[in-house]
């Protein structure tokens, strides 16, 4: 093999008993090699944990006619002609096709003709469609763990000639955040480092520097998010900072930092804050307005005042209570009162007779009923105690007591 290629395509193992990792599959992966055919498959997983490697290896053990492409390079007419004679397929990063595309394989997959093992960085629910996932069988692999990422070390200094502390690998392991390509490319830009440099504050000042990974497109972009909203959430500053940053700094578009921002302010701070959605619109149009990397500072603002934040997810609840009625109980006609006459027909079918405008009265209000038949007693929104809440709702909960009582939506 060429020493002038990449030190990760040198050490990819060429037999399943040299693979590094993914041992929760490993019992999953006799059963496929002792089956009478191999499935498809599709191995879902961060970048460097192995997929196109094991994609590989199953189907290398299984058939000598296997084709390997990648989806960016593979336009379908070319792919037509490439497979015929073909038996197993390794198709890498399947979620660069489009919807219409995967169409494609669907009746290759379905005849039998070819055996396709795919690989994605995505989520599959929401990149692969609905039919072709449903003809895959999907293996989900795991970041590598920091022994495993050491073991690799290991492997690349032999296979580099060069002697790497212990201590060193260490470090290079905690930069790779479980990603093996990066694990050895860095071991391989330590390995052209002059001998001296090689210890471990040789290699901290030699290394370029490292930005934590973050995949936009990946789950790691989600479950990011994720983290920062469900911090906002429990009112810890820090920790919705600490993500915020992980997120700014890797890369993502604060536009979409932005709008799961708005999302917050309005799901889970609600009317405990009624400022806090104002703010957070306003947070948005100050990061387009000064752009980043200044960006940050009215989204450290708006992220750490919604963390200290009273909260109050009544209206989100009340809605999504609802939008439960409508689907358990279908919606219901509006009352013929509430209804605008907009022709004389309408109007003798008496639509808006009898409503009453509530400007008309004392404090602009007048007791009438606005739910339809049947749902004259059901309440969607229930109250909180927190923050702006109870002071907002306290006209409102005067006038119901002058009403009689409904059944919450939870009844």
């Amino acid at each position: 093999m060429s020493v002038r290629q990449p030190l990760p395509e040198r050490l990819r193992p060429t037999v399943l008993e040299g693979f590094v990792g993914q041992t929760h599959l490993t019992q999953r992966i006799e059963a496929l090699l002792r089956a009478n055919r191999l499935p498809s498959l599709l191995l879902f997983g961060p970048p460097g944990c192995g997929k196109s490697t094991l994609a590989l290896l199953l189907a290398k053990a299984r058939s000598a006619n296997v084709l390997r492409l990648s989806a960016p390079e593979a336009g379908l007419q070319h792919l037509r002609k490439q497979l015929h004679g073909v038996d197993i397929l390794v198709l890498d990063e399947l979620h660069r096709f489009s919807k219409a595309q995967q169409d494609f394989f669907l009746p290759l997959l379905e005849s039998g003709d070819i055996t396709m093992l795919a690989t994605t960085t995505e989520n599959p629910s929401f990149s692969v469609t609905r039919q072709l996932l449903s003809r895959l069988h999907v293996l989900r692999l795991r970041p590598l763990g920091r022994a495993e990422l050491l073991e690799l070390g290991r492997r690349g200094a032999v296979a580099q000639e060069v002697q790497i502390e212990d201590d060193v690998l260490d470090l290079l392991a905690s930069m790779s955040h479980g990603d093996a390509r990066t694990m050895l490319n860095l071991l391989e830009y330590v390995a052209a480092l002059p001998e001296d440099k090689r210890d471990i504050e040789g290699v901290r000042s030699a290394m370029p520097e490292i930005v934590s990974r973050h995949d936009k497109d990946g789950d790691n972009h989600y479950e990011l998010a994720s983290a920062l909203i469900k911090s906002i959430r429990g009112s810890d500053p820090d920790a919705a900072l600490y993500y915020l940053a992980c997120l700014l700094e890797g890369g993502e578009d604060p536009r979409f930092v932005c709008r799961r921002l708005i999302l917050s302010a309005s799901e889970d701070v609600g009317l405990a804050d009624p400022q806090a959605l104002p703010l957070a619109v306003a947070c948005m149009q100050a990061v387009e307005y000064v752009g980043m990397p200044e960006g940050f500072i009215p989204m450290a603002q708006t992220t750490v005042h919604l963390a200290l934040a009273r909260k109050s997810n009544s209206t989100y609840a009340a809605y999504i209570n609802a939008a439960r009625e409508l689907k358990t109980q279908g919606r219901k006609g509006v009352p013929l009162h509430l209804r605008n006459p907009s022709t004389r027909l309408q109007k003798e079918w008496g639509y808006g007779k009898g409503y009453r405008y509530p400007h008309s009265y004392p404090e602009g209000w007048i007791e009438q009923e606005y739910l339809p038949e049947g749902l004259e007693d059901r309440r969607f929104y229930a109250p909180r105690e927190n923050g702006e809440e109870p002071r907002l709702s306290a006209w409102w909960r005067k006038l119901q007591r002058q009403r009689p009582p409904r059944r919450g939506s939870g009844e």
